[in-house]
């Protein structure tokens, strides 16, 4: 009899899946049909997700671990809020695509047609932009390519945060990368903060020192052996460029001495010579 009971509540929730599966269907066709005439009003332009790109980031589940698929997707759900937005954002971010609520719900199964608190998050959320309809990724700066991020870092010569550049767009780092080998800007390491800042390299920009700043620039004394200043910049957090201790090693390894220092020169006493210890005859008792 308990047998009997559990098959019937299988056949059940399979119908249930089945009248799930059927009511996504409709939805995606009816959101297909309605956005190939409109586009969404965006302060720049995000590709809309289709049902093909939305298939390729969608896990493929099989019929026979349906009940598995079920068991993930409520736990899903039953996350807290913030974790269920950060699922969504993240999906927002690596596929730069503009999603309907619906289409959320069948890429990553977070419920923001019905759950009104994570609609309510995702559209006050500040790295989510909202049209409406569909909701995308907002970044910090909006930028498309190597050309506009330059134009940016541009306009801050006291340096820019890398990481206000870097959910730009997919390849900001490279172009970043590449705008540091052509010689645009200089990237260089914050060991405060431990990011990086970029700063343009243009002529035509005028950078201010202040005045303590140069004194203490010229104030600085460097040890004599540059092993000391290896140590030194190790102890700053920084990497040599060269390890002298390493090299010295190895040149006595292969029989080689280190350069001697110049020896001062004496010179010789003639009769010529002016000589101030006279009263010292035996100094002198060896000269020509």
């Amino acid at each position: 009899m308990a047998l009997q009971e559990s098959l019937t509540r299988f056949k059940q929730q399979q119908e249930k899946c089945q009248s799930t599966l059927s009511s996504i269907n409709n939805a995606r066709a009816a959101a297909g049909s309605g956005s190939s005439s409109r586009s969404a009003p965006h302060h720049k332009s995000v590709p809309i997700a289709t049902t093909s790109s939305i298939a390729a980031k969608a896990p493929a589940v099989k019929f026979s671990n349906d009940t598995e698929r079920l068991q993930h997707i409520n736990s899903i759900r039953k996350a807290p809020i913030g974790a269920q937005m950060k699922r969504v954002i993240a999906i927002l971010y690596e596929t730069r695509e503009a999603f309907t609520a619906e289409q959320i719900n069948e890429v990553c199964y977070v419920d923001a047609v019905n759950n009104r608190e994570v609609f309510s998050g995702l559209t006050n959320n500040p790295k989510v932009f909202y049209d409406g309809k569909r909701f995308s990724y907002k970044a910090t700066h909006d930028l498309k390519n190597k050309k506009e991020l330059l134009h940016l870092i541009r306009k801050f010569p006291e340096g820019k945060n890398v990481i206000d550049l870097k959910d730009a767009y997919p390849t900001v780092l490279d172009d970043l990368q590449a705008l540091k080998a052509s010689g645009d800007v200089w990237l260089l390491s914050n060991f405060d903060s431990q990011e990086d800042v970029v700063f343009p390299n243009d002529p035509k920009i005028t950078i201010k020192v202040d005045d303590d700043l140069k004194v203490l620039f010229r104030g600085i004394e460097l040890p004599r052996d540059m092993i000391d200043i290896e140590k030194d910049l190790q102890k700053n957090g920084m990497k040599p460029a060269t390890n002298t201790a390493k090299r010295r090693a190895m040149a006595q390894v292969h029989g080689i001495n280190p350069k001697p220092k110049a020896k001062k020169k004496t010179r010789d006493i003639s009769k010529r010579t002016k000589l101030t210890n006279a009263h010292l005859p035996e100094l002198f008792k060896n000269i020509p």
